[in-house]
């Protein structure tokens, strides 16, 4: 988990930040991406890939990763820009959005998997990189849980589609409930129109 950071820290590079995303895949919601500089020197146990966690372990990494942080920053980008620009350059955009609003400016940047960013930092795509990189991974739980929780507080305004439960993932009962209910003001039309008609 250390060898991308260790490599660059060798090289004179001080503050590395690591940066991901969250919900590429729903069919409702935004798109989450986060980016952290976590100290080399204090690392918290049990960080891993935010996919490989539990919900619980993730909420507890979550606070931690917050505490310990020397900076942090989490952009959501809605729905509506999702269906403008896809989703691949809405992550791009959530993803530049996060390193211009560090507050401690870093001089590279481990990405997972995401090439072609506009960013004024050295940067690095890592195919897997919340699994191989420490920064990448306490930015996918950043990105996964503010993600998760943004969710199950849209859930309270749209109940009859479940968000708390599947966070707006194709799963069959969100399907279900969307073909039952028509689509909401939070779904992706981009991602919804082979299940309902777009008006």
């Amino acid at each position: 988990m250390f060898d991308y950071e260790n490599k660059y820290k060798n090289l004179g590079y001080n503050f590395i930040a690591g940066m991901d995303e969250a919900g590429r895949g729903p069919l409702a919601g935004p798109v989450a991406c986060a980016a952290v500089i976590m100290p080399l020197d204090d690392i918290i146990e049990g960080v891993n890939d935010s996919k490989k966690l539990t919900e619980k372990k993730r909420e507890g990494l979550f606070d931690k990763i917050i505490e310990k942080a020397i900076a942090f920053k989490v952009v959501f980008v809605d729905e509506k820009t999702i269906d403008e620009i896809n989703i691949l350059e809405a992550t791009k955009k959530g993803m530049e959005e996060c390193i211009k609003g560090l507050f401690v400016k870093p001089d590279f940047v481990l990405v997972d998997a995401v090439r072609g960013l506009k960013i004024d930092v050295p940067n690095l795509p890592i195919i897997h990189g919340d699994a191989l990189s420490y920064n990448i991974a306490c930015a996918s739980i950043l990105a996964k849980v503010s993600r998760d929780r943004l969710m199950v507080e849209l859930d309270k305004d749209y109940p009859e589609y479940n968000f708390k439960k599947h966070k707006g993932y194709g799963t069959k009962e969100h399907i279900e409930n969307l073909k039952k209910f028509g689509k909401c003001p939070i779904h992706r039309n981009t991602f919804i129109k082979h299940f309902v008609e777009i008006k």
